[in-house]
């Protein structure tokens, strides 16, 4: 199980043309955001493992037509992921996995309302690599997949596949560990009102230095969400904190 807060407090975004900018240089744009996941992963056989996340979301946006502030329950994803290697000899480190994203979280077709999801599902398909360095205690992984949007029917708008990955290293020194992850995403045209509008297509390139202790029954980390590049989305670096457990007998 996993626990992981992010927070971000920024007055700049990502415009359609990649350049960093104020939200709107006239209303005094601010966004608050602090959002806890809760990831629980749990083998269910041999080769096979089930993964929930389930996000508490408390978002303030801020201008000077007035602040604006919503908390709850986001949207869920659920995942089942399979090495298939397994069932044939194979010791290729390769995983499929697969998943959706379940509008839990409340939406509304509102300017005045902050949505606490995107009102609609999506579906993902992963393939992931991994590889150990043991007995050195490093580790790198790797994961590449494709997410199919569902169109929002109450908003008419369609957010256009997207296209991920996730690259990320490793090392323990004694109770102390370091990381790395490099992650992004390229999403497709989307479709607002029935018309197609490329410049409103959303991504992100970001960079994520962690450090970890040994804590308890667990490890505690700490790192910051630096992001390199995007188009239409907040801009600004996110502080992350979370702990890691291990539930259960080791095997």
């Amino acid at each position: 199980m996993d626990i992981s807060i992010f927070h971000l407090d920024t007055r700049d975004a990502f415009h359609s043309d990649g350049a960093i900018r104020a939200f709107d240089p006239f209303t005094r744009g601010r966004a608050v955001s602090t959002s806890a996941f809760a990831t629980v992963a749990m083998g269910l056989v041999s080769g096979v493992d089930a993964w929930v996340q389930v996000p508490f979301q408390r978002l303030r946006f801020d201008d000077l037509g007035g602040d604006r502030l919503r908390t709850g329950i986001g949207d869920t994803r659920l995942y089942l992921r399979v090495q298939p290697g397994r069932y044939f000899g194979s010791g290729i480190p390769l995983a499929i996995r697969g998943g959706a994203k379940v509008p839990v979280g409340d939406f509304a077709v509102d300017a005045e309302i902050i949505p606490l999801g995107d009102g609609q599902r999506d579906w993902e398909l992963v393939l992931e690599l991994g590889h150990s360095f043991h007995p050195v205690p490093a580790y790198v992984s790797a994961w590449i997949g494709h997410r199919w949007r569902e169109r929002n029917l109450e908003s008419r708008r369609d957010f256009g596949d997207e296209v991920f990955f996730l690259l990320s290293g490793g090392i323990e020194f004694g109770r102390l560990g370091a990381s790395l992850i490099a992650e992004g995403w390229d999403g497709g045209v989307p479709v607002i009102e029935g018309l197609s509008i490329a410049t409103a297509s959303r991504s992100m390139l970001r960079l994520t230095p962690f450090l970890s202790h040994r804590l308890g029954a667990g490890s505690a980390k700490a790192g910051v969400q630096i992001p390199l590049r995007g188009t239409n989305l907040p801009a600004g670096n996110t502080l992350v904190i979370g702990y890691f457990v291990r539930l259960g007998a080791e095997t």
